[in-house]
């Protein structure tokens, strides 16, 4: 999988300016550029890794402002943390809210697929009424090998 077109990159940040506008936030001249990187990659990136990015083009970006972006972006369902790697990337349907999530991280080249499927997520949800659990939140991570790097080993 290689990075994002320039042009895709445009049209899903002209989309997530849509979504942040209908519901009542602002994606602001950093949350834009964040996400722009987010987008552009073809891997999670770290907090770290933006701050790297963006200093090289902004002067005086500070790791609270990082932060506090994908903060805002999370919020906006335009991003997703994956904490297995303390990273993110971009929500495949921005601005989509998720009742549940999937991620299938590749640990040899680092790429992550997002999905949802809704029987995951049912039978996720019936064994946590089974236990008596409420969940606030129901995202998997499944690390494992990516079918371009099972057939090139």
């Amino acid at each position: 999988m290689r990075a994002k077109e320039h042009r895709a990159v445009r049209a899903e940040l002209d989309t997530a300016a849509r979504v942040c506008l209908e519901r009542g936030g602002q994606l602001t001249q950093l949350r834009r550029s964040v996400l722009s990187l987010i987008l552009a990659a073809d891997r999670p990136l770290t907090a770290y890794q933006l701050l790297d990015r963006l200093k090289e083009t902004r002067q005086g970006v500070v790791p609270a402002t990082i932060y506090r972006a994908l903060d805002f972006l999370r919020q906006q369902g335009l991003v997703h943390k994956i904490e297995l790697l303390n990273a993110f990337v971009a929500c495949h349907e921005a601005g989509h809210q998720h009742d549940a999530v999937q991620f299938l991280i590749c640990q040899k080249c680092g790429i992550v697929a997002e999905i949802e499927d809704r029987r995951v997520s049912n039978a996720l949800k019936h064994a946590a009424e089974r236990e008596g659990f409420s969940p606030s939140s129901a995202m998997v991570e499944l690390e494992g090998t990516c079918e371009a790097c099972s057939h090139s080993s």
